[in-house]
């Protein structure tokens, strides 16, 4: 018994023996391979990956920021008057707008005895007229925007179903023409200058679609493929744009919603984290500085950048190496996700089904 066992065992030994040098030689060949194949990716990468544009100093540079009187637009603009740029906050409620104001002068910096903050009581949405007549009255009194910041929006929780018809108008109004008006407003001049920056404030609601919110995130996702095909236009002319994509952050607009937000939408929405205002508006300020295309926050939101990149402007080697290596595997972890969104949905649908059917038996 022993005996045959042995002879087995020889064998084996043996057969062990002869794969070894092969998988040996095949991990051998595949390192050579990744050694070989990482130069040449890097070499075809700075043929391919886009040029940044010239650096365009904060210092002295007039800060035009909508919805700049609370949460993320006044963070940005404290981060701003912190390196010395000359700031003007826009929005609709003057009260708000003094306050803020007070707020970011104590922040200012580095622009000399002439730095200062000023404010534009004003309604991005109004019409395209008002929005240019406020912003030159602002170039008039702080010289030409170099940096426009697209922060103001608004939004609404709700199924499809119970979401009236205005707002998705409303929505669409304030968070993609707002910015077309703003936008508009300032372009010219920074052509003939040629210099600028344009950032539009999206969300991750832009990058993929989220229950209860039909009205918001198509506003969002405009103001992406506005991004790209404005940065097409104006990059000849030495201006970046960029779209940043940040998640849930604790400022006032987000939580408006708090008591219309279906259960279903804050169990999603609660998977992507919680940030403060302030360590968004840091992100949008340095990737705005650098000209940098996309600007996400967070792991998941690196995640979901890299996922979502398609066809989006790329001017960082290294970004375009993360996008290249971990697109797949990303993939994978997004579906996850996906799979998970369902079962909270499905969840919640047959929570209200029973509680719909308790209803009927106390009928």
């Amino acid at each position: 018994m022993w005996g045959v066992r042995g002879i087995n065992l020889q064998r084996e030994l043996r057969t062990a023996c002869q794969v070894m040098p092969n998988l040996v030689s095949q991990i051998h060949n595949s390192k050579m391979l990744i050694l070989i194949l990482f130069p040449v990716v890097i070499i075809v990468l700075l043929f391919i990956v886009s040029s940044r544009p010239s650096r365009l100093n904060v210092a002295g540079s007039h800060i035009l920021i909508t919805g700049g009187s609370s949460g993320i637009g006044l963070e940005i603009a404290k981060e701003f008057a912190r390196k010395g740029g000359f700031i003007t906050l826009v929005a609709r409620n003057e009260q708000k707008l003094l306050e803020a104001k007070s707020i970011v002068e104590q922040h200012m910096k580095g622009g000399g005895e002439r730095q200062c903050v000023t404010i534009l009581p004003l309604d991005v949405a109004s019409s395209a007229k008002e929005v240019l007549d406020g912003i030159k009255s602002t170039e008039e009194r702080l010289g030409p925007v170099d940096y426009l910041i697209n922060c103001a929006g608004i939004s609404f929780a709700g199924t499809f179903e119970d979401t009236p018809t205005e707002q998705f108008e409303l929505l669409m109004k304030v968070n993609y023409f707002g910015s077309i008006y703003c936008t508009k407003a300032v372009l010219p001049g920074m052509k003939k200058r040629k210099k600028g920056r344009i950032v539009f404030v999206s969300s991750q609601a832009g990058q993929t679609g989220v229950f209860g919110y039909t009205a918001y995130c198509p506003t969002k996702f405009a103001l992406r493929g506005f991004a790209e095909t404005l940065q097409m236009e104006v990059k000849p002319y030495n201006i970046a744009v960029t779209v940043s994509f940040p998640p849930d952050t604790d400022t006032p607009g987000f939580h408006d919603d708090d008591d219309r937000k279906p259960e279903e939408t804050q169990l999603i929405s609660e998977t992507s984290g919680f940030f403060m205002p302030d360590a968004v508006g840091k992100a949008i300020f340095r990737d705005a500085v650098r000209g940098e295309f996309s600007s996400t926050i967070g792991l998941d939101g690196f995640i979901l950048g890299q996922v979502t990149a398609g066809m989006s402007p790329c001017n960082s080697m290294l970004t375009a190496f993360c996008q290249i290596a971990l697109m797949g595997p990303f993939r994978m972890v997004s579906l996850a996700y996906l799979k998970y969104f369902d079962g909270i949905v499905s969840k919640c649908a047959r929570k209200r089904e029973c509680a719909v059917q308790e209803e009927d038996k106390d009928k």
